[in-house]
């Protein structure tokens, strides 16, 4: 990469791993990183720990300053950030939308490292929103921050496809890095005066919904399709599941059956055992479901599952008891 423009003090706004190449890429540029701003520590993983913030460990790695505000609005909060002196900031998945008195801080403004490409899939979940909606690729765009979300200016973008088994996991891991790389370009024609900046088509936007835990139920009269995308998209979190006699199994891998035809079974039911998966009817096509894991065991093949607990007689999954269809995953906004 060849470096342009002059070194800029930059504080960072970022949370999780998805935060952490772009802080990496800072910190190793002719940048300085003056401090990090990210969420307080919560609660996480299983174990729902008191932890750090993926950025924040970072950070105090290298020994930047930390905040870690309840309320961007609160006066003391805003009169550190405004004695680190930063000349832009860069946000990368932080988690709060920034009120004006941030956004006016730095003198260059903020660029968002967002992982779609805008105006598709504003909002706080666009990865796994992408692969839900079985979009063909997605990217990374590095936009100006104002106040309406994620309507900003796009400098720069970046395109992954999505190939029909990868998980929010594996494209949101590409993305990041994607998008470090953006980003100490945009820097760069920031500091040198050289940056442009081309306006959202807010006609074409849709909004990427935050993800509920609710949505991890799996509906077997879905099309085969629409299941699959539903697996891939909902990791690493809230997972999709299924139930059988009431007894939770969470979907992990699963594979399309390209034109297969209708068994004559009613959705959720198993239609044989293949040598590593069992073949679930579903309202439209066939699903292969490779991978499972059971209520407070580790994850297994699913043959290995299906062998030890649904035996050789006649297996239905449980189906959701509202009978409606859930609804498409992301609206125009």
């Amino acid at each position: 990469m060849v470096v342009t423009g002059r070194p800029l003090r930059v504080v960072f706004f970022g949370t999780p791993d998805f935060a952490v190449p772009s802080l990496e890429a800072l910190l190793a540029s002719h940048h300085a990183v003056v401090g990090l701003v990210t969420q307080p520590d919560r609660p996480r993983g299983r174990g729902q720990r008191v932890s750090e913030s993926p950025a924040k460990r970072v950070a105090l790695a290298s020994g930047v300053p930390v905040l870690q505000p309840d309320r961007l609005k609160d006066e003391s909060f805003l009169a550190s950030l405004r004695a680190w002196r930063a000349d832009a900031g860069v946000v990368a998945a932080y988690g709060k939308i920034l009120p004006a008195a941030v956004l006016e801080a730095p003198p260059l403004g903020l660029i968002n490292v967002h992982a779609s490409l805008l105006p598709r899939h504003r909002g706080a979940a666009p990865v796994h929103r992408a692969v839900i909606a079985g979009d063909a690729e997605t990217g990374v765009s590095i936009m100006r921050v104002v106040q309406a979300l994620d309507a900003g200016g796009v400098f720069r973008t970046a395109v992954r496809p999505i190939g029909p088994d990868d998980t929010s996991a594996d494209v949101e891991h590409d993305l990041a890095r994607l998008g470090a790389a953006l980003l100490l370009d945009v820097l760069g024609q920031l500091a040198s005066g050289t940056a442009v900046e081309v306006p959202q088509d807010d006609t074409a936007a849709t909004y990427a919904h935050r993800l509920r835990k609710e949505e991890g139920l799996i509906d077997w009269r879905a099309p085969a399709a629409a299941i699959h995308n539903q697996v891939r998209g909902l990791q690493p979190w809230p997972m999709a599941w299924t139930s059988l006699g009431g007894r939770r199994l969470i979907v992990i891998r699963t594979r399309a059956v390209p034109g297969a035809a209708q068994s004559g079974l009613a959705p959720g039911s198993m239609v044989h055992l293949a040598t590593d998966a069992f073949r679930v009817q579903t309202g439209a096509g066939l699903l292969d479901v490779l991978t499972v894991q059971p209520e407070g065991r580790r994850a297994m093949a699913a043959r290995d599952f299906a062998a030890g607990h649904l035996g050789g007689g006649h297996v239905r999954f449980d189906l959701p008891p509202d009978a409606s269809l859930p609804a498409p995953p992301a609206g125009a906004a």
